[in-house]
């Protein structure tokens, strides 16, 4: 087991970082490279934060293999502001966009994309609970929309659309996809979406960072909205020094810096190798619970980085299962207030040991508890 100073975190964000990190992060807090003050004090237009404004964006690039036609930026707001922002610096004159719902967040940029302009929905029976994805063929998908939205990740729900079917989109459909928390979690073609966002605080370091990968060749002036603020006005932050319009979450993109320098060493195959083995270490454990333990979820779109499960005897026992677990530094189990249940998420600085100690003692709780 783990040292009482640190636990096993399974919170679905702000995520569990590596202890490196933190290190590291311990070591430049005071001076950073002795400079005499901290990244939290410095000016984000001084040497030393380009140069980490600069590492990052390096960083993202090397894992994902970022194409060159694709830029990005860096916002606040979580990747609940890009709800708003996508349409308004997207949609130009077309008015419509496709919105594809399979979860709780995919609802929400929905709801914000309906303020703006027309959603058509690509899966218009879709209702809670979210289990699957219907096929491709199933789909309702507007032609001439200015792009084409999804979430490949349902943080709440579980629900994850691995391999996402290009060919079913008009071949100069933009495709949009909120990957918050499954980002750098395993390969990308970056070059197949006009823009990816995800929010830094479920798998790329600590809250208060949004990372947008946009193609540079859809940020036209015609095709934004008169009412778009500036902070969110991609033209805007296309013109600004480094892409930074205003003062961003400096310490955020540090971290984040820091934990991309990471993620490189470890290597994309490694990170999503760990990501499969941890994932298919808790699958197999609760699909051989007799159904003490449950995950709802069709096995082709089981998330690897959020699993939402039931445990026998309902609410009750999953507010059990959730205080006892605290006692084997075991923490934020609990399910979202949305569903209930329990969930663990398994982001890239979950280690391996981490999921085992959880199976131990969701092997102890069943049989202390039949």
């Amino acid at each position: 087991m783990v040292s009482p100073k640190r636990v096993f975190n399974f919170s679905p964000g702000p995520c569990c970082l590596p202890l490196e990190i933190l290190e590291q992060a311990k070591e430049d807090l005071i001076s950073y490279k002795g400079c005499g003050m901290s990244v939290m004090e410095m000016s984000h237009r001084n040497k030393e934060f380009s140069e980490i404004w600069t590492n990052t964006t390096n960083g993202i690039k090397k894992l994902l293999d970022v194409p060159d036609s694709h830029l990005i930026f860096f916002f606040q707001g979580g990747a609940t502001l890009q709800f708003s922002a996508i349409p308004m610096n997207f949609l130009g004159a077309k008015k419509k966009m496709n919105y594809l719902t399979g979860g709780h967040w995919s609802e929400k940029a929905k709801e914000d994309a309906q303020s703006l302009g027309e959603v058509v929905e690509a899966w218009p029976n879709s209702k809670p609970p979210f289990t699957c994805i219907p096929e491709p063929k199933d789909w309702v998908i507007e032609k001439e929309a200015a792009y084409f939205h999804y979430c490949s990740n349902e943080t709440i729900g579980g629900l994850t659309q691995f391999d996402f079917p290009y060919e079913a989109l008009p071949a100069d459909m933009t495709l949009v996809s909120d990957m918050s928390s499954e980002f750098c979690s395993r390969p990308i073609n970056v070059a197949k979406y006009g823009l990816i966002y995800a929010g830094a605080q479920k798998n790329a370091g600590p809250a208060g960072n949004t990372i947008v990968i946009v193609r540079k060749d859809l940020i036209k002036k015609e095709n934004i909205m008169k009412i778009t603020p500036a902070m969110i006005n991609y033209q805007k932050i296309l013109e600004a020094p480094l892409y930074m319009y205003n003062t961003p979450c400096c310490w955020a993109v540090y971290m984040s810096m820091l934990y991309f320098d990471y993620l490189n060493k470890k290597g994309m195959k490694f990170i999503e190798d760990m990501a499969i083995l941890k994932a298919k270490m808790f699958y197999d454990f609760v699909d051989n619970s007799q159904g003490y333990y449950q995950n709802i979820i069709h096995p082709k779109f089981r998330s690897r980085m959020n699993i939402p499960f039931l445990v026998k005897g309902g609410d009750a026992a999953c507010k059990k299962f959730v205080e006892e677990a605290r006692k084997f530094n075991l923490l934020e189990l609990s399910g979202h207030r949305s569903v209930g249940g329990c969930r663990a998420s398994f982001y890239n600085a979950m280690p391996v040991e981490g999921v085992a100690n959880l199976l131990v003692f969701m092997k102890k709780f069943m049989q202390e508890n039949p």
